[in-house]
């Protein structure tokens, strides 16, 4: 019996001494993605803003990061063969924006149309020329990946006033399914009817999507239909709502969640966030707070261009949301 209880006692010992080794190094891990993220912030910041008899300071607890949904097709993000855009264009554009002090996520939605100076490069990376045009180009006068991000990266700084952007990630948006399954589906009622794509995406239905019915929902947009973006951007917002608050209650269940996610989806995706930070930011996010109040829309018009639509961006509520969400008043 005294022979049974030591062995017992030492399995006992050995699973724990196995958990605080692998709690060890989680914490390390951890600490070396806040590191990481932290490093990210010391940058050069905007100064001061006057506006409308007011004084504004960038705010510099926030960290801001660029979510690119590429449009490539059924197949990884490839380096381009033309001249002429192929490294895919950004269909979808969002700014994540994390208060570290109130501890709030702010996400922000670009209309794919809005226009803006575009610079064009050749295949070699040789500057060309820059033009007006809508800023889901940009991406494509690149090498499909870095290049690509960074030329979009700098696009959407130059629209929003040239706040610090301090990293990127872009998804080829064939991967919606694999990032939809791993939080383990997200709730929806459905806000239009898209049985044609899919039988499943009966308008006022509420329903859990998984698979290609994420998909399909989150992506599909009739191009026949006159200013049809807006409506998908409706439906975006409704799903990055409740994705979020799917990803908190799953990251809660399992802190390595978001790894998984990495690891699945890494075929199809350029990004300059490492794994520690990802793992680290992870650990944050059933902290912060988020609904669909901390959801924007950067406001504008939508007029047929020659060819295709060109959303226009109200310039003033653009600046109004960027004094919001990024400066603070002056003392």
């Amino acid at each position: 019996m005294h022979i049974k209880r030591k062995g017992l006692f030492i399995i006992i010992i050995s699973i724990a001494t196995v958990i605080s080794l692998i709690l060890a190094g989680f914490f390390i891990v951890r600490a070396v993605g806040m590191k990481h993220v932290m490093d990210r912030t010391d940058v050069q910041l905007p100064g001061r803003v006057k506006y409308q008899d007011k004084l504004y300071e960038y705010n510099d607890h926030i960290i801001t990061f660029l979510i690119l949904g590429i449009d490539k097709g059924k197949e990884t993000i490839e380096p381009y063969e033309k001249d002429d855009g192929g490294g895919g264009q950004a269909d979808a554009l969002f700014l994540a924006v994390m208060n570290t002090e109130e501890k709030t996520i702010e996400i922000i939605s670009i209309n794919r149309n809005a226009m803006t100076d575009i610079s064009i490069y050749d295949k070699d990376g040789n500057y060309y020329a820059t033009y007006n045009a809508q800023i889901a180009l940009q991406h494509g006068y690149g090498d499909g990946k870095e290049m690509s991000c960074q030329y979009q990266l700098t696009a959407v700084q130059n629209l929003f006033y040239n706040i610090p952007i301090h990293g990127y990630a872009a998804v080829n948006t064939n991967a919606i399914p694999a990032i939809n399954d791993t939080v383990g589906g997200v709730d929806v009622l459905v806000l239009e009817d898209l049985t044609a794509w899919d039988p499943t995406l009966v308008k006022d239905s509420q329903i859990h999507l998984m698979g290609e019915s994420a998909y399909w929902y989150v992506k599909f947009r009739d191009s026949y239909i006159y200013d049809s973006i807006n409506m998908r951007m409706t439906r975006q917002k409704q799903y990055l709502n409740n994705f979020i608050e799917a990803a908190k209650h799953a990251a809660k269940k399992n802190i390595f969640v978001v790894l998984d996610l990495y690891r699945e989806i890494s075929a199809q995706m350029t990004t300059d966030i490492t794994p520690t930070e990802i793992l680290y930011l992870t650990s944050l996010l059933p902290q912060y707070e988020f609904d669909e109040t901390h959801f924007h829309t950067v406001a504008g018009e939508t007029v047929m261009g020659e060819e295709f639509e060109e959303f226009y961006v109200d310039e003033a509520a653009l600046l109004q949301m960027i004094l919001d969400i990024f400066y603070i008043e002056a003392e």
